[in-house]
């Protein structure tokens, strides 16, 4: 139903979006030429997730978060490739199977973060305050706890997404 455009079929406003992954990531992946028939959603995307790279969590941190995201939504094209950036960050094998199957981590303040984002899911950001203090006491911030849910809006805009037009 939904197609995988090119840079030559997707419409004109996908097309520049289009070119900017490619030109950084070295190829179109499937989901950009997917979400390209929808410039909007596909901007969208590409800048909460921009926004979201450069907060101040951590590169392992964030992808915490959106693995957390990814298998509660049951996103496999995400889960498969945010597997390969934890790969990249040197995670420990131990950890990724956690996150694959949305088990506790070894990493106390990791497994804080992976709560801590479960539970903004869970309940919709109407997080106890003793919660909060739990993920504080972790070693984050108030505003790290608002940028996860900046990683919460943008991954479930992309696993929602993925799982519509048909990510595989």
């Amino acid at each position: 139903m939904f197609r995988s455009h090119t840079v030559d079929s997707a419409p004109a406003a996908s097309r520049p979006l289009m070119e900017a992954t490619i030109a950084e990531f070295g190829q179109l992946a499937e989901p950009v030429a997917r979400l390209a028939e929808s410039p909007e959603t596909l901007d969208g995307f590409l800048h909460a997730s921009h926004l979201f790279e450069s907060s101040t969590l951590d590169p392992l941190s964030r992808e915490v978060v959106v693995m957390t995201i990814a298998t509660r939504n049951g996103c496999r094209f995400c889960v498969t490739m945010h597997t390969g950036r934890l790969r990249k960050l040197e995670a420990p094998a131990e950890m990724i199977k956690a996150l694959r199957a949305g088990e506790p981590l070894e990493i106390e303040r990791l497994e804080a973060l992976r709560q801590f984002t479960a539970r903004v899911l869970a309940t919709t950001g109407e997080v106890p305050d003793e919660e909060i203090e739990e993920f504080l006491a972790a070693g984050y911030t108030t505003r790290n706890a608002l940028e996860v849910v900046l990683g919460i809006g943008t991954y479930t805009m992309s696993t929602f997404a993925n799982r519509l037009v048909n990510v595989r």
